[in-house]
């Protein structure tokens, strides 16, 4: 576990009056510094248990995260589905078998699962739970994180911030990565250094909360689409996705973190709440590791038992990017749906300069180092692991290399299939 910055004592803030979905208390008070950020012990909380459905190599199934990505173009347009059909294997979200509930998502413990979703999990998957394969990345560089206070405090810079509180979250679920704490406090720390500020210059509070949604009843019923869970939840406007929210509103901390354009926009569409530090704003790229780049991942038993299964999936990642790339204002529809910009045309805005296409570029790769040596230095992950030796790019290589030869035998089909012309 980190060590608190200097030698105060940590004190127990008491909040209550929260409602299930918001925070049942604030913990770990600091002042000056940041009170156990890092890795956490395991909570009181009951341990749930991940379940999946029997293993069965005739199937394969998805899961992402409510992000950029071609897979979130794929799951309204079936592509991928197609890919896998011409193999006679099955494809399909993975809870939508009532056997498997959302905790594969987080700790990959399902062999015919593939990922394409936020960076931190499957990074501590590798580190310290299971081998998987990186098999590709899609970066939104310019999302790395913004401050927001209240609209009308008065606040307008971060040094206005020295002596001031700054939540952060701490989930008391003690099966998954806590990915939107280990976002928060890379980003808070940056915006800090930024404006020539460290952690004494301000108290950073603990705000623990159940962070048990996915145990509920209801989402627990089986789901042929990521839409339906987002649009059963409004998950624009669901305060379980952004819990610091209501705490800021209510008095109990001064700033919190947000993700640039991604629910900042929401947030002051409020006209509650204002940014009065932006990490996209800045030209340096390794500021906006915010949980991204997205990247695949599959398991190694996947990679090595059924290499095909892995090139069907990216051969679909491929033609959707493709398609997304020539179309995005089109991907823009299908990615509203799911992902928390404002609107079509915010998201239209944020994708128009994406590479949708997935690749393992070096500025990837020195991306998701830099995502991973935060997590190692700050006790996210407990052991290190070369990031060049688990991506994969054999697999991208050899499904754009069974594309091309594709088309080409399409159009070679065509050209000999078409009658000669009259000569002369």
């Amino acid at each position: 576990m980190a060590t608190p910055c200097d030698a105060n004592e940590s004190k127990t803030a008491e909040i209550a009056g929260f409602s299930r979905r918001e925070f049942v208390g604030a913990a770990a008070m600091t002042a000056g510094g940041i009170a156990a950020l890092g890795a956490t012990t395991a909570s009181a909380q009951e341990k749930k248990e991940a379940s999946t459905v029997a293993l069965d190599w005739n199937e394969v199934y998805y899961t992402n995260c409510p992000l950029i990505s071609a897979s979130n173009v794929d799951q309204e347009l079936g592509w991928v589905k197609e890919e896998y059909a011409k193999l006679g294997v099955d494809y399909a979200y993975f809870r939508s078998r009532r056997e498997t509930n959302w905790y594969p998502h987080y700790i990959h413990n399902q062999e015919n699962l593939i990922r394409f979703g936020g960076l931190f999990p499957p990074i501590h998957v590798q580190a310290d739970i299971r081998r998987t394969r990186l098999l590709g990345a899609t970066h939104v560089p310019t999302e790395g994180g913004c401050m927001m206070v209240r609209a009308r405090d008065d606040f307008y810079r971060m040094s206005d911030l020295k002596g001031k509180t700054i939540g952060i979250t701490k989930s008391q679920n003690s099966i998954k990565n806590d990915w939107w704490r280990i976002q928060e406090h890379q980003g808070i720390l940056l915006m800090l250094r930024m404006n020539g500020m460290t952690e004494r210059d301000v108290n950073i509070v603990d705000f623990p909360y159940p962070d048990d949604w996915y145990d509920e009843p209801k989402m627990l019923e089986p789901l042929y689409n990521p839409t339906e869970w987002q649009l059963n939840r409004d998950h624009k406007h669901d305060l379980a996705f952004r819990p610091l929210e209501t705490a800021l509103l209510e008095g109990k901390c001064d700033a919190i973190y947000s993700q640039s354009k991604v629910f900042q926009h929401l947030q002051e569409a409020t006209g509650a709440m204002k940014a009065i530090e932006d990490l996209s704003r800045y030209p340096d790229w390794t500021l906006q590791v915010a949980n991204i780049p997205a990247v695949i991942t599959c398991t190694d038993q996947m990679a090595e038992k059924h290499p095909e299964l892995v090139v069907a999936f990216l051969k679909g990642m491929i033609r959707v990017g493709r398609w997304a790339n020539e179309h995005k204002h089109a991907a823009s529809v299908i990615l509203n749906k799911q992902t928390y910009y404002l609107d079509v045309e915010d998201t239209y805005r944020g994708i128009k300069d994406v590479e949708m296409v997935p690749n393992l570029s070096p500025q990837n790769l020195a991306s998701i180092v830099i995502g991973k040596d935060f997590m190692l230095k700050h006790g996210y992950i407990k052991n290190d692991f070369d990031v060049s030796k688990w991506a994969a790019p054999e697999f991208l290589e050899r499904a754009a290399k069974e594309l091309v030869e594709a088309q080409w035998e399409k159009v070679r089909q065509e050209k000999l299939s078409q009658p000669a012309g009259r000569l002369g």
